[in-house]
């Protein structure tokens, strides 16, 4: 494995250093539970000096208007990130227990790719749109549409696919001329500082345009959603917490995008190929120790082909078993904390209580660092909780259905809307069936949605808003229209 990048440091109006008091909290290994380094826990006063620094950024400087400065500091960041993508994937495998083969994807070179994408759309993109001429109350007037940047953008990220996005949100607000102050969750605040250091050494951004704080206390961090001087509260992670970000931000009425929390299903018609299709399925609920809020979760299968694809489901679990993130041969690592396995481990012990059964695994694994097995839980309704809730680890849930529309209201039968899937023999028939599920992405026949040009976010309680692709982009724009004489 590649050495580790430098120490983690929070970035704030340009300067690189430690918290404000010097505190700092160690960082985890999650395949060993042992300490790699420490991170700053930055202070109530170090939150209050990134806002600062941010709307200072914002109100007094060019950043906002330089569409060629915040070009050329984005390309600046897009070649520091490859120039050093080594050390970051090995410091994601460590930090974040991400096995290697995501580094080609969510990992490292999906979102570096979007954030050149990103920057190639803002160098292209009509900031004015002409209307033409109208005579509105009779008074001939030629209009026009203005996009111009929210502002101080305060973007709140969690710890399953950090670099994605941690990028997914800077990349749009920065090409936007927003500025930005980074927060990451504690579990993972070494990979941002490192993105913030590689801002801050290897690209012109001017002081105060992005801003990288790492608090270990959320009622430090609560700031960010409170304060009048932030425009924007961009979150990704639990529905719970959204709802009371949301909350916190209604006072000062702030913009809220929220990505949240999934509880997809993977749908297999009674003309599929149900063991590829379940086999496929459990191979997806093991990728990084099922920690995807995109992955699908619950498998919905014929109900004369149950008993296959349950089988099948838990022998391919077998198969790929749990492995050090650092093997190469890694599918599924461990979780995140102990506190997540400890999460991962109630539900366990709920879905015997709500009459569930283990075709394999079915409980943590009492290693050094934090690990669950893989695991296929059958005999569930759908309106169990853990056929309901979202997990977030290895753990896959197989559902009966008898037909087409009673698929459709299993995989609708839920408070989420985040992604799926379909598979049928039929292209046609799976896009019907794909057309009428109420999520925000949707895999047809092993198509993959997941790319920097095409918009990612949920439906009901999944969120508001979309990352990547255009929609990402203007998420961090406003609308003006301007009427002048014709």
């Amino acid at each position: 494995m590649s050495a580790l990048p430098p120490p983690a440091q929070q970035l704030v109006d340009g300067v690189l250093g430690p918290a404000s008091d010097d505190g700092s909290y160690p960082v985890l290994n999650p395949a060993t539970g042992l300490e790699i380094g420490v991170a700053p826990d930055s202070t109530a006063d170090d939150v209050e000096a990134a806002i600062a620094a941010a709307r200072r950024a914002f109100d007094e400087t060019g950043w906002s208007t330089d569409l060629e400065l915040r070009v050329r500091c984005l390309r600046q960041l897009h070649a520091a990130l490859l120039e050093h993508a080594e050390p970051f994937r090995a410091l994601t495998t460590a930090e974040v227990g991400m096995p290697g083969f995501m580094m080609g994807a969510a990992g490292f070179d999906v979102p570096v790719e979007g954030l050149a994408w990103m920057t190639d759309l803002a160098e292209g993109y009509a900031v004015e749109r002409d209307l033409g001429v109208a005579e509105p109350m009779g008074i001939a007037s030629r209009r026009t549409v203005r996009r111009e940047p929210v502002g101080v953008v305060a973007a709140i990220t969690p710890w399953n696919v950090p670099t994605q996005i941690n990028l997914a949100k800077i990349g749009p607000a920065l090409a936007a001329g927003c500025t930005v102050v980074l927060k990451p969750a504690p579990d993972t605040p070494w990979v941002a500082a490192e993105l913030g250091r590689l801002a801050a050494e290897h690209t012109d951004l001017p002081p105060g345009v992005l801003n990288v704080v790492t608090p270990r206390s959320n009622e430090v961090a609560a700031a960010l959603t409170t304060d009048p001087r932030v425009d924007m509260v961009s979150f990704t992670g639990s529905t719970g917490v959204g709802r009371a970000i949301m909350a916190a931000a209604a006072p000062t009425l702030k913009r809220v995008f929220l990505e949240l929390g999934g509880k997809s299903a993977a749908i297999v018609l009674d003309d599929a190929d149900v063991a590829a299709a379940a086999g496929a399925a459990a191979f997806t609920a093991c990728i990084h120790a099922g920690q995807g809020c995109a992955i699908t979760t619950r498998l919905v299968v014929p109900r004369e082909r149950y008993d296959e694809a349950v089988q099948v489901a838990a022998a391919t679990m077998e198969s790929i078993g749990v492995k050090d993130p650092a093997d190469p041969g890694a599918i599924c690592g461990p979780v995140i904390s102990a506190a997540q396995r400890d999460r991962v481990a109630s539900y366990l012990r709920l879905a015997i209580e709500e009459g569930g059964t283990f075709a394999t695994g079915g409980s943590v694994i009492e290693q050094d660092g934090f690990w669950v097995q893989p695991t296929v839980v059958a005999g569930l309704a759908s309106s169990a909780r853990v056929a309901q809730e979202e997990i977030f680890g290895p753990v896959l849930v197989v559902l009966p259905h008898d037909g087409d529309d009673d698929a459709v209201r299993i995989a609708n039968d839920s408070p989420y809307g985040l992604s799926g899937s379909v598979e049928s023999a039929s292209l046609e028939r799976a896009t019907a069936v794909a057309r009428r599920v109420r999520t925000g992405t949707l895999a047809v026949n092993g198509g993959v949605w997941f790319s920097p040009d095409a918009p990612f976010g949920g439906y009901k309680q999944s969120g508001l808003g979309r990352e990547m692709g255009v929609a990402g982009f203007e998420e961090y724009l406003e609308t003006k229209t301007m009427a002048f004489p014709a």
